[in-house]
């Protein structure tokens, strides 16, 4: 009997290693604020090479806005943001008053499934070092290994323990990772998108790419391991000279004005909200001014209970401003137009399930989720806003 029970775990662990062996391995990295044009700098070697083992886009569309936590939700979920409800990097519920921001790790503000919650319902291990929703507070919404965000954390400590998860047991190895580098977001913002220390920052993360497949192969998985990189947006220039002062446009009403930048708010008594729209649109030059329930579908941002009912955008380059906020000092800023290339950004993806030296034209970032769904072979979630027919040609076999 004992023999027997034996034979029957041995049998279990040889078939659980050989799953595991056959499971496609993927690592999904975000180079935030790497412009789509960022590697066509020539001083991108390791990309370079990513591109002609792999695929290349020519860019990635972000959902509308344009930023970091928005963005970065909607490709590891597939929906647009009024449908996963992260709709800023700041959102305020005018129901309770409460307020979320990037810090924020209450479940309930994150409406939509990560993949690693699609991948983990079907048996697949996951980690996260380091993605937006990935510290969510509660267990089976978070990847199985995942870490505390922490800005100041050295890539290469970064780098090494995706190499360390990739060697441990394969009952306890990820097959799914996330990796994030916020360094070309950091440097547009400071400096730009077109300064020297943007083109710094972009070789730096070359070099990172070269480290990180020189560890793959060192552990003898660069052939295992498909890598993806992807942005989250783009950024653009803008100038001092360039600002636009809403808080003097609205000065005759009593009205409250929430952000500034490439979106701003109006709250206001619902006897003046005419007469305001009429003033901003009479006065519109460099921005745009919607009601909610006007706003043109491409958006994709009328929906959700949480977005204002009265929003102004700025154009490309130009800034939304008011009384208490005019000494803007970013020389770079995105949040803008999302089909507005400035504000696109890379997709470059290399591995054994890609198609190899392939360029194509700009893909959509919410159909990242179902591409993954469909690498490993699982269900994605129904009311997901990607479409795999858009991206799946990129796949061996396709």
């Amino acid at each position: 009997m004992k023999r027997i029970m034996l034979m029957i775990l041995l049998n279990l662990i040889f078939a659980i290693s050989l799953y595991s062996q056959s499971m496609p391995y993927v690592l999904l990295i975000s180079f935030d604020g790497f412009r789509w044009d960022y590697s066509l700098r020539s001083i991108t070697p390791n990309l370079e090479k990513m591109k002609q083992d792999g695929v290349s886009a020519l860019s990635l569309r972000p959902a509308f806005p344009s930023l970091t936590f928005p963005n970065h939700y909607s490709e590891i979920t597939g929906m647009y943001t009024e449908n996963h409800g992260i709709i800023g990097n700041n959102i305020y519920d005018p129901f309770t008053g409460e307020k979320f921001s990037m810090s924020t790790k209450e479940s309930k503000w994150f409406l939509g499934e990560a993949f690693w919650e699609t991948a983990r319902r079907s048996g697949i291990k996951t980690a996260s070092y380091f993605w937006p929703g990935s510290e969510m507070d509660l267990d089976y919404r978070r990847p199985d290994y995942y870490k505390p965000y922490d800005h100041s954390k050295d890539y290469l400590e970064r780098i090494d323990t995706v190499i360390y998860w990739l060697q441990l047991p394969p009952a306890e190895r990820p097959h799914f990772i996330t990796l994030y580098f916020d360094d070309t977001d950091t440097y547009g913002h400071r400096y730009g998108p077109n300064s020297p220390e943007v083109n710094e920052s972009i070789a730096r993360l070359d070099s990172l790419t070269g480290e990180l497949y020189a560890r793959l192969e060192r552990i003898g998985m660069i052939d295992s391991v498909n890598v993806i990189i992807t942005s989250d947006h783009g950024m653009t220039e803008v100038s001092k000279d360039r600002v636009i002062n809403v808080a003097e446009i609205v000065s005759d009403y009593d009205c409250k004005l929430w952000g500034h930048g490439t979106m701003m708010s109006v709250q206001c008594a619902a006897e003046d909200r005419e007469n305001i729209y009429r003033t901003l649109y009479e006065n519109r030059k460099h921005f745009r001014v919607y009601l909610k329930e006007n706003m043109p579908s491409f958006y994709h941002y009328s929906k959700h209970p949480f977005i204002p009912d009265f929003l102004i955008f700025a154009d490309m380059g130009w800034s939304l401003e008011k009384g208490d906020s005019l000494g803007m000092t970013a020389k770079g800023v995105h949040g803008y137009e999302k089909d507005h290339t400035d504000m696109h950004g890379t997709f470059i993806a290399s591995g054994p399930v890609f198609k190899s030296g392939y360029p194509t034209g700009t893909l959509w970032n919410i159909d990242i989720y179902p591409l993954l769904c469909d690498i490993y072979n699982i269900e994605p979630r129904s009311n997901v806003d990607g479409k795999l027919e858009r991206i799946e040609f990129i796949l061996k076999g396709k």
